[in-house]
């Protein structure tokens, strides 16, 4: 569905030259939610706007549904982008028109009918569930709300490709999770490739399937999201997995801790298996959980274990070994 191909974008200021995305390569499978993630001035947002042509690539190829956008002329590529549905972090959405005409107003633009934006709009509002709201001026309206609004005048033109730029961000965690449940429906239901983008791992783990981690304008990984999350191997990843994981011990209960503090990782079905306490009837020593969690990320298991382990030093050594060769990884991060 979208295929970049060696896609840079060079800014120029007075004090200096900033290259906000270097030589970036990848593609998204049609019908996918693939994520877009990293840390403010990655390069991530730039990027998204190449694919409607709102900041167009210094070098390289955009390609969306087989067509190279970047060298469309102003005709078919204002009929390329009825195709195109963007959400905006802040919504966009015009405040002295109601909800009604806010959904209409790219089918107006793009010369729909009256008939056809009265058929359309009502649809539009059922499927977003704010049938309800369609007199209703956004100033009336929750944030949640206003992002549905957007999601609608996304839709309006039978999008086939949804362009999200960091959608939930302004949003609180509750409205975060009906928003990109939302989004999964849409995508599932009417088939509709989305590209995601967010600084968020939760938003990415949620609900994409495949994502590239950026950073200063590059794609330094890419993978489906189970993989990425369960064995990251770039630095910026690895620091994006841990935050996200939010695994850290406090100075004060570190200071105090004896023996060896392990970071057990399970993957798949290891994470379902009793290794811990077979473990500990293999070998006689004493183990303490002081932090862990199993998730499931596009329904497999991945879990995170701190374990302490104190005992005689061989034995200690043995179970270490022991985790390690029936898990993903166990790591000692204090001695």
């Amino acid at each position: 569905m979208i295929k970049f191909e060696n896609v840079s974008i060079t800014f120029n200021t007075k004090k200096a030259t900033v290259n906000a995305v270097r030589n970036v390569s990848f593609e998204v499978n049609k019908g996918d939610i693939f994520g877009i993630v990293g840390t403010s001035g990655a390069g991530k947002s730039t990027l998204l706007r190449t694919v409607n042509l709102l900041e167009k690539p210094c070098s390289g190829k955009v390609n969306v549904d087989g067509v190279d956008i970047t060298v469309l002329d102003k005709q078919s590529l204002r009929k390329a982008r009825q195709k195109i549905g963007m959400i905006f972090q802040h919504y966009n959405l015009i405040h002295t028109k109601a909800v009604y005409e806010n959904v209409s107003l790219p089918m107006k633009i793009s010369g729909k009918s009256t008939k056809e934006i009265s058929k359309r709009v009502p649809d539009l509002l059922e499927i977003v569930g704010l049938s309800d709201k369609a007199h209703i001026y956004p100033g009336q309206l929750s944030g949640g709300q206003k992002q549905r609004v957007g999601i609608a005048r996304a839709l309006a033109n039978e999008s086939q490709l949804l362009l999200c730029d960091e959608p939930t961000s302004a949003l609180d965690l509750e409205t975060t999770k009906s928003i990109l449940d939302l989004i999964h429906d849409i995508n599932k239901k009417y088939g509709i490739t989305v590209l995601l983008i967010s600084h968020e791992m939760d938003v990415i783990k949620s609900i994409c399937s495949r994502v590239a981690v950026m950073s200063e304008g590059e794609v330094v990984e890419l993978n489906d999201v189970y993989s990425l999350f369960s064995n990251p191997q770039h630095e910026i990843t690895k620091q994006l997995v841990r935050h996200s994981l939010n695994m850290k011990i406090p100075e004060g209960i570190l200071g105090d801790i004896e023996g060896k503090l392990v970071r057990v990782l399970y993957r798949g079905t290891s994470a379902l298996n009793p290794i811990l306490s077979n473990a500990i009837r293999k070998y006689p020593v004493d183990m303490n959980i002081l932090h862990g969690r199993i998730e499931y990320i596009n329904n497999q298991p991945m879990g995170v274990l701190l374990v302490n382990i104190n005992g005689e030093n061989n034995d200690v050594v043995n179970l270490i070994h022991y985790l390690k060769e029936n898990t993903a990884t166990a790591e000692v991060i204090h001695d």
